[in-house]
């Protein structure tokens, strides 16, 4: 009998160590494959001016341009109009799976206008809704003069479509 429980012991444990072997490569063929599915989730990626959280209600009308710089940064670029308008331009894209091209899913053009005082006379968040170029601050879509001519192109350079 104690030949017999031994070979039966052994066989118990030759079938454990098969189970928990079986349970590594199961685990490891797992994790494996999550890897490799992990290399193929998307991306996201910002180009251009990255705004602070709070800095547009840390500019009041009336502020002056020095206050401006030291808030947002030096602009992407100026317009000199009547007065002076300060860009900062940024464009968000996604592309969903790794080897596919980029979306453009967000662009922006936050305008500072200044009066001949070098004051903040006027503050604009342009993006796009609906295809066309909307001012999220005000809540308007600009309907003409010079201000949408200058944004057009801005927004013509930043898609690559």
């Amino acid at each position: 009998m104690t030949e017999t429980s031994q070979t039966r012991s052994h066989a118990y444990s030759t079938r454990g160590l098969l189970a928990r072997w079986h349970g590594l490569r199961a685990a490891a063929a797992i994790a494996l494959v999550c890897a490799g599915l992990g290399g193929c989730t998307g991306e996201q990626f910002q180009k251009g001016y990255i705004l602070p959280a709070g800095a547009l209600e840390q500019i009041p009308i009336g502020a002056s341009q020095d206050q401006v710089l030291i808030v947002m940064g030096t602009p992407s670029t100026v317009a000199t109009l009547n007065g002076e308008v300060f860009y900062y331009i940024s464009q968000r894209s996604e592309r969903p799976v790794a080897f596919m091209n980029q979306r453009v899913v967000d662009q922006r053009v936050i305008a500072i206008y200044f009066d001949k005082n070098r004051q903040v006379q006027r503050l604009a968040n342009y993006g796009l809704q609906d295809g066309k170029i909307f001012d999220f601050i005000s809540r308007t879509t600009p309907t003409s003069g010079q201000e949408l001519s200058y944004l057009t192109p801005l927004f013509k350079l930043l898609s690559f479509n």
